[in-house]
């Protein structure tokens, strides 16, 4: 069973700069494709970015594209969201996904989830 646990989260102004960490563990965990989402109040959860099992290819949103950036350390059992230029819109709970698939050109969001972590951006 793959357990996941987010941090990294908070308020900052619009302009700045946040790091999230996902921390996994489980088997099969440096082996599955990971990625992140958000979910603003109101809205649906949306997919962020994608990041393969060891780091080749990475997928972006065409709304955070150019400002945020997936990577991961497998040593680290850990995943990382760099959000920088941050914008008011980008409010949102974001939480870190294990397992995602591929149907044709669609992600699906795999089974293991963690708790979410909240960040807030200030005009």
């Amino acid at each position: 069973q793959v357990q996941l646990v987010e941090s990294g989260g908070g308020l900052v102004q619009a302009g700045g700069s946040l790091r999230l960490s996902c921390v996994g563990s489980g088997r099969g965990i440096n082996f599955a494709q990971m990625g992140w989402y958000r979910q603003a109040p109101g809205k649906q959860r949306e997919l962020v970015a994608i990041i393969s099992s060891f780091g080749g290819t990475t997928n972006y949103a065409d709304s955070v594209r150019g400002r945020f950036t997936i990577s991961r350390d497998n040593a680290k059992n850990t995943v990382y969201l760099q959000m920088n230029s941050l914008k008011v819109e980008d409010t949102a709970v974001y939480y870190c996904n294990a397992g995602i698939s591929w149907a044709g050109d669609l992600p699906r969001g795999g089974n293991s989830w963690g708790q979410g972590t909240q960040v807030t951006v200030s005009s």
